[in-house]
């Protein structure tokens, strides 16, 4: 018997689930608890391993503040927009990067420094060690 691999869709609206609850700082725990749920079966909504009914979106919707239409954003098979001779697009690249842990914790520190000059040079340093020296802000 072959294991079905997930819907992608499911995939993007459960990393979309995790991106959101990790932002605003809840555990798997706490909303696992605010839905009647275990924490095992959060995580298998998160990894798109198990579908998110209607009702249940609209809670966790709800539970994390944000509205359903969030989690659909930017899903695969989206209609994208023509982007005739310019160059590719960077968002999916960009939004790879910012469902992922490293991602909420950075922006979480980045927002925390008050002083603008070192939050530039912070940038200035990242563009350095990524090799992006003197590139201008897209």
């Amino acid at each position: 018997m072959t294991r079905k691999s997930p819907d992608p869709v499911d995939v993007h609206v459960g990393s979309r689930v995790r991106l959101r609850r990790m932002l605003i700082g809840m555990s798997q725990e706490k909303l696992g608890e605010a839905l009647d749920l275990t924490f095992q079966q959060v995580q298998k909504y998160e990894k798109g391993a198990n579908r998110i009914g209607a009702g249940r979106l609209y809670r966790i919707a709800q539970l994390l503040g944000v509205p359903v239409q969030f989690f659909f954003d930017d899903a695969p098979g989206e209609a994208a927009s023509v982007r005739g001779f310019s160059e590719s697009d960077p968002a999916p690249m960009v939004m790879d990067f910012m469902h992922t842990a490293e991602s909420v914790h950075l922006n979480r520190a980045f927002a925390g420094i008050k002083d603008p000059m070192v939050r530039k040079r912070l940038i200035d340093l990242a563009r350095a060690v990524a090799g992006q020296d003197g590139q201008a802000d897209a």
